[in-house]
């Protein structure tokens, strides 16, 4: 167990080195703030109109949100900034609309006592570059979630199975009701490398935030090993690197999928 435990730490540091000069060109890469990780900026049209671009936090919405609500029932585009919405697309219902109308999540505007103006909430969403003071902070609302060691160091595995949270997977009149389907529990993924324990890949702890349709078959195929992918490809953003490293847990983090016979 000691040598398995040195092995993790030597792949470690050369995963985590290899990652960032293969992502950044040879130039070290600043790890955001922790309450930064998975955030994404929206500037599609905001400074071509001379508006603040809208800084979106995954942390907040992964916490209230199934990623597949978002992804799959609302439409959007796993890359930052593929989904070209205009603020009419928002007012009408649709993407950050269908859940920012004034009921689900804030609307655009809250009207106020009777006599006075409505109140406008843009900086809520188009906040980059000011100092906005939320209603949720991120420090407060994880205090006492369990911790993880890269990324924004929580734990949500752990955090949702311990039922600190409750993930919404349904919204009234974007959603449509569907059967379970049947898949297997955990897949064993063997590595190239003898002495990297292999994956154990777990579908059910997948499918309580993305479901079935986030990853299959735009990411990966339908076939068991169809899909043939490397660790380069994931460290490019491939395959598991849709997700983690920018919203889940970073590559770097090793024996969080290389787990057969570690613990």
């Amino acid at each position: 167990m000691r040598k398995l435990n040195y092995f993790f730490i030597i792949v470690l540091l050369i995963s985590g080195i290899s990652a960032v000069y293969a992502q950044t060109g040879g130039v070290k890469k600043k790890r955001p703030p922790r309450h930064e990780f998975g955030s994404v900026l929206i500037n599609n049209y905001s400074e071509t109109k001379k508006i603040a671009p809208v800084v979106f936090n995954h942390w907040l919405h992964r916490a209230r949100y199934t990623c597949r609500l978002c992804h799959i029932d609302i439409g959007f585009d796993m890359q930052a900034g593929g989904t070209f919405m205009t603020e009419e697309d928002n007012l009408n219902g649709l993407y950050c609309g269908a859940c920012h109308d004034g009921k689900e999540a804030f609307g655009p505007t809250e009207n106020g006592l009777s006599g006075s103006k409505a109140k406008k909430n843009c900086d809520l969403c188009h906040s980059y570059g000011k100092k906005v003071s939320f209603k949720v902070d991120f420090y407060k609302f994880t205090k006492k979630f369990p911790r993880a060691r890269f990324g924004d160091k929580i734990n949500w595995l752990k955090v949702e199975e311990a039922g600190m949270i409750k993930l919404k997977d349904y919204l009234e009149g974007v959603s449509f009701e569907s059967k379970p389907i049947k898949y297997s529990a955990a897949i064993e993924v063997k590595t190239k490398v003898s002495e990297m324990p292999d994956i154990i890949f777990s579908h059910e702890k997948h499918t309580i935030w993305n479901g079935c349709e986030l990853c299959h078959p735009d990411i990966f195929g339908i076939k068991k090993g169809a899909t043939k992918y490397t660790m380069q490809d994931i460290f490019a953003g491939k395959f598991c690197g849709a997700c983690h490293g920018k919203v889940a847990f970073p590559n770097l983090d090793c024996q969080g999928c290389h787990t057969k016979d570690v613990y």
